[in-house]
Formats: C-alpha cells, sequence, structure tokens
C-alpha cells in the first residue's frame, strides 16, 4: 500500500501521544449518511493506523436514514460527528447547545443544480428560466440564498422527492444533487451526462462535512480531538493521492451495494471540483478553516433570511486544531 507518512505524518503523532503504544482510547465518530466515498478519509485513517499512532482507536458508526448521530453527540452516546454544512453549528449556538466544528473536512458544499445539457440551460444565469426540483431542506437554505443573490424564484421551483424520474423525464426541468453521487446515476438512468453547476463555485461558501465536537470534550480531552483531526487530515491526504484500496474495502463492507464505479467516480469528482483539498487547504492543509470564511458565509445567510442577524456564529466553532499544514508533505510525496 502506498500510505507515506512524512514530517507532518505519523511521526508527529506519534510523539503528541507518548502513551498511545500502551493503551489506546477508543471512540465513536458517526457520520451523517451510509458509507460512501465521500467518507474515505476517515475510513483511510482508520485501515492504515493513522489514528492508532496518535493514541486513539476510531469506530466509524455510519449513519443513514434510520439513524440520528448527530442526537447522539448531544446525548454525549458518540465522541465525533460528521456534520452537513456550517448552518446545522449555526442553530446549534441558537440553540444554546454546546457544540464545536473543529475541522471541515470538505472545502466546498457538494451540492450541485444538474441540467440536461443542450436544451438551454448550460449556464448558471439560465437556470432561471428552468423548472427547478429543489428540495424541502434545499429550499429553506441554499435556495433562499439564490433567490435572494440571483434572482431565483419561489414559483420555479418543485419539491424534490429524491426520486430522479421527474427530472429525466422533463428536458427543461433542473434537479438538485451532490455532484459525486447524483451525476452517476443519471448517466445510468437517464443515459446522458448531465451539466452540473457547483453551487460553491458561485458563492454558497459554507464549509461542509465538518468535524464536530462538544465543548466538554475539547475541555477534558484536547488530545483526541488534535489525534482526530490531524488523523483525518493525513487520511483524506492518503485517500486522495495514494493507495486507498483498505479503506474502499472497509467502505463496502459497511455499505455491501456500494460499487467499485460509484467510489471511482466519487474520489474523481472531489479531485476535479476541489471538494475536500482546494483554495487554503493548499497552504494550511485539509480541514482548514477561517474567520474570514465563516464570516462571510454568515452574513450572507443574514441576507437571505436563513440565519438570524446578531448570533454569536464565533462561538460555532473553533480554529485551535487546524491550519497547521498536516499532510501536506506527503501530498507533496505523493503528486510528484
Amino acid at each position: 500500500m502506498k500510505t507515506i507518512t512524512g514530517t507532518i505524518g505519523l511521526a508527529a503523532l506519534l510523539a503528541s501521544a507518548s502513551t498511545a503504544a500502551l493503551a489506546l482510547d477508543e471512540v465513536t465518530f458517526g457520520t451523517n449518511w451510509v458509507a460512501q466515498a465521500e467518507h474515505g478519509g476517515y475510513y483511510q485513517a482508520v485501515a492504515d493506523g493513522t489514528y492508532e499512532a496518535c493514541g486513539l482507536k476510531v469506530n466509524i458508526e455510519p449513519g443513514g436514514p434510520q439513524g440520528n448521530n448527530r442526537a447522539l453527540l448531544l446525548a454525549g452516546k458518540i465522541d465525533f460527528h460528521m456534520g452537513g454544512n456550517i448552518l446545522q453549528a449555526f442553530s446549534a449556538v441558537k440553540e444554546g447547545i454546546p457544540l464545536k466544528v473543529v475541522a471541515a473536512s470538505f472545502q466546498k458544499e457538494p451540492q450541485v443544480i444538474l441540467t440536461h445539457p443542450g436544451e438551454g440551460f448550460d449556464t448558471w444565469e439560465s437556470l432561471k428560466d428552468a423548472t427547478l426540483f429543489i428540495g424541502d431542506n434545499g429550499f429553506q437554505s441554499y435556495y433562499q440564498w439564490m433567490m435572494t443573490e440571483f434572482g431565483f424564484t419561489a414559483e420555479q421551483r418543485k419539491p424534490y422527492t429524491f426520486n430522479p424520474a421527474p427530472f429525466i423525464a422533463d428536458k427543461k426541468s433542473g434537479q438538485q444533487g451532490y455532484v459525486t453521487s447524483e451525476p452517476f446515476a443519471i448517466e445510468r438512468e437517464g443515459g446522458f451526462k448531465p451539466n452540473a453547476f457547483l453551487i460553491a463555485d458561485f458563492g454558497f461558501n459554507s464549509y461542509a462535512t465538518t468535524i464536530e465536537v462538544m465543548q466538554k470534550t475539547i475541555d477534558e480531552n484536547p488530545e483526541w480531538v488534535k489525534c482526530f483531526v490531524d488523523g483525518s487530515a493525513l487520511g483524506w491526504t492518503n485517500y486522495l493521492y495514494g493507495d486507498n484500496s483498505a479503506a474502499n474495502e472497509l467502505i463496502q463492507a459497511d455499505n455491501a451495494e456500494m460499487s467499485d464505479e460509484q467510489i471511482a467516480f466519487s474520489i474523481a469528482a472531489m479531485k476535479q471540483y476541489g471538494i475536500v483539498d482546494s483554495g487554503d487547504t493548499e497552504e494550511l492543509g485539509i480541514g482548514a478553516m477561517t474567520d474570514e470564511r465563516f464570516e462571510s458565509f454568515y452574513n450572507k445567510m443574514v441576507a437571505a433570511g436563513v440565519v438570524e442577524d446578531g448570533l454569536d456564529f464565533k462561538a460555532s466553532y473553533t480554529l485551535d486544531f487546524v491550519n497547521k499544514g498536516v499532510g501536506l508533505d506527503i501530498k507533496k510525496s505523493l503528486t510528484k
């Protein structure tokens, strides 16, 4: 397996936990959906022993339609949770929940709007003339921003039920989706490659696939948080640029329906669109976050009426565990 460690790799993690060889602290990381390539960095860090090198035995608890791992985090039943975008963290502040985002594994929200090619909807601006299938959650969040920022309308939106059939049948429509998933399904089911407009590239600058912990964990076990954040950054670096076969085996063990083809498509999409590794991560390392980015997104959500003005949004995150360049040397070695 071509999984590489470097000066800011496993050696650094080992130095941060001198007792790791004697005993591992067992923790649980709950994801927000079933196992898939979009969780690959965490599975990689389990598969290659990165978390163990700094003292943690990490159990990954997949989410799904029947589970609610975020509720388990709030109840103290699990230690780390994979958040969606940072609107959830803002909501926690509003509700007085002592939760913190400690890293952002995705620099870009992977949400896209898909359209049929060659039907007059080949540009972002042209989407304002299309029927758009958008789910309720999307309508209450990013679509409010689309209306405020670009002039999309509530009237052109139809509810999306996570069934692509209406979109496939209506060539003058668009549909929400994740750039790592729905385009693959549409191409297989509809027989065409859809246009994909990544909303992050048009200004929806939320972080996504965040790592959330309770303030109590930060206070009582900061070494856990450091290990998990650094280990995840290394895991993602090795997953994207090294040998990810062992991680993919673990993903498929947790989700037998995940095909090799879907995994390969998702990894390629994450690389093509810079979902995990782009912008600030090129200098600060995967998981990077900045005050400026949080403030910018918060202001956009206030303007769109999604978040209330005056919220102490800075209470939703901490930069104490990121922006240290973890994994940059590994990436350099793997991409020579």
